[in-house]
């Protein structure tokens, strides 16, 4: 299993936006996106922890994030809305630094749209952990660590 090196807390990579995937790049992006899903099933093995990645997160700096539980998902240049008034406070990990767990405010329900592989738009609800989990990825594609 081909796997790449996650970038650690400091790593300047981790502070820049990433770059919007246009519909012609999918095709070339393709062998980066499976390395993200076998990286994810590489951390959890190792760390017992892992659901999803962001591309930033193995300094690939497009806005892809891939979904790694009960099934693969690719998020193709996602996009939060319908951020819930009401937040939660969480104990928030994070691939890049394992060590570390930063006490973070998050929206309960949000929206999340996105394209996946075949460029068809997606509309997810979300709420609690998983609009938790999509809220910590979206913000590496903004240069953002918890």
């Amino acid at each position: 299993m081909a796997v790449n090196d996650i970038l650690l807390l400091g790593n300047p990579l981790l502070y820049e936006k990433s770059e919007p995937v246009q519909q012609e790049e999918i095709h070339s992006l393709l062998p980066k996106i499976d390395l993200m899903f076998e990286t994810v099933l590489d951390f959890r093995k190792k760390y017992g922890v892992g659901r999803a990645i962001a591309a930033p997160q193995i300094g690939l700096m497009k806005r892809i994030i891939c979904l790694n539980t009960d099934k693969r998902v690719a998020l193709i240049n996602p996009e939060l809305s319908d951020l819930s008034p009401e937040m939660f406070e969480v104990w928030d990990d994070c691939m890049s630094f394992p060590n570390l767990l930063v006490k973070v405010m998050r929206h309960k329900k949000l929206t999340l749209t996105f394209f996946d592989l075949n460029w068809e738009r997606q509309t997810w609800h979300l709420e609690n952990d998983m609009a938790e989990l999509f809220q910590h990825e979206y913000d590496h594609l903004d240069g953002i660590l918890a």
